[in-house]
């Protein structure tokens, strides 16, 4: 059991750790809460006069792991909003599945213990896939934009997690048009704020990029429209 409690503590102050240097930080804050939260009530069970069942722990983990998967590779690929979600929820994920499949090795056949040798396999290379897309790629530059869009929408422009710190992070190679995005979002930001400087940086950069005519229309109405409403 100490092992187990172990496990979901070590998950839960990683996924917290991480949190906070993502664009969208409540995704792996709510996380690591829930996780810790289990960590708490595993250390409970386990001071009780009463014992839990040996594999509860395992079983938990699965079941929280495999939705924290689902839910991660959705924000990950889809939305686009985090990359922790799904790795870390993977680490519980496999640890469990293979801890179950443990317990049954000694009393299954040989083509069950194949299958299950399979079944392991199959489970570490998508953990390995899963820590590779997102803790090692990392954060894309859209992902940035996104939140550096919010944090307009919230009031906060400078600073360590203000808007343009976001943008300043919004960097694609692969993608050239998330570059004029975000250099036509500072754009705009240093001209709301009187930065001549800063803004003739930028546009420069947003004209060697192909200039306003590479930015979506919508895109600069959005910042125009959450710019107005600031008080700056």
């Amino acid at each position: 059991m100490l092992f187990w409690i172990g496990l979901f503590a070590a998950v839960g102050c990683v996924s917290y750790y991480l949190s906070r240097v993502q664009p969208f930080p409540e995704i792996g804050g709510r996380f690591a809460a829930i996780v810790l939260m289990l960590a708490i009530i595993l250390w409970i069970s386990n001071t009780s006069p009463r014992s839990a069942s040996e594999q509860f722990p395992a079983v938990l983990s699965v079941s929280v792991g495999g939705l924290a998967v689902i839910w991660g590779v959705r924000s990950m690929g889809i939305e686009k909003r985090d990359v922790i979600l799904a790795p870390l929820g993977g680490v519980l994920f496999c640890i469990g599945g293979i801890s179950l499949l443990a317990d049954r090795w000694e009393g299954a056949g040989q083509p069950e213990q194949i299958g299950s040798f399979v079944l392991v396999s199959i489970l570490v290379m998508l953990e390995l896939y899963l820590a590779f897309k997102g803790l090692v790629i990392g954060v894309p530059g859209i992902t940035w934009s996104k939140s550096g869009l919010r944090q307009i929408h919230r009031g906060l422009i400078l600073g360590p997690n203000g808007a343009i710190a976001h943008f300043e992070r919004s960097w694609d190679m692969d993608d050239p048009w998330i570059n004029s995005m975000s250099h036509a979002a500072l754009v705009l930001i240093h001209g709301k704020l009187g930065n001549t400087d800063e803004e003739g940086e930028h546009l420069l950069e947003l004209e060697r990029g192909g200039g306003w005519d590479s930015v979506d229309l919508s895109w600069t109405r959005a910042i125009e429209s959450a710019l107005s409403k600031l008080n700056l």
